[in-house]
């Protein structure tokens, strides 16, 4: 599922009974495809989901307080947070290398005009 799809999914759902935890299962969907993306070098999909997540996040918190999870929902949501994390472990390991190659371009030159 792309992006605006994930978007769409948790902003069409109604906001009744668990269904808070439609945002946590689109955010860790977009997790998932962020890791996948980052398994292949495609960064500029990582982005374009971080920003996904980030507008989701966003949503959530503001769904979240008017319609609380129950214990068994609280229970679902720890294990798909606990998932998220995990993915997220893994992209920052894969972008470690991405992120120091970018700091040495940036840090070795002051002229952007060589940064190409």
């Amino acid at each position: 599922m792309n992006a605006p799809e994930l978007l769409m999914t948790a902003r069409d759902e109604d906001l009744k009974a668990g269904s808070l935890l439609s945002y946590y299962e689109a955010i860790e969907t977009a997790s998932h495809d962020m890791l996948e993306a980052a398994r292949s070098g495609d960064w500029d999909t990582v982005v374009r989901l971080e920003g996904a997540c980030a507008v989701l996040i966003s949503q959530l918190k503001h769904a979240a307080d008017d319609h609380p999870l129950g214990p068994d929902e609280l229970a679902l949501k720890s294990r798909i947070m606990q998932r998220i994390l995990v993915n997220d472990a893994e992209i920052r390991h894969l972008a470690e290398p991405w992120i120091n190659d970018l700091s040495r371009m940036m840090g070795g030159h002051s002229d952007p005009s060589q940064m190409h």
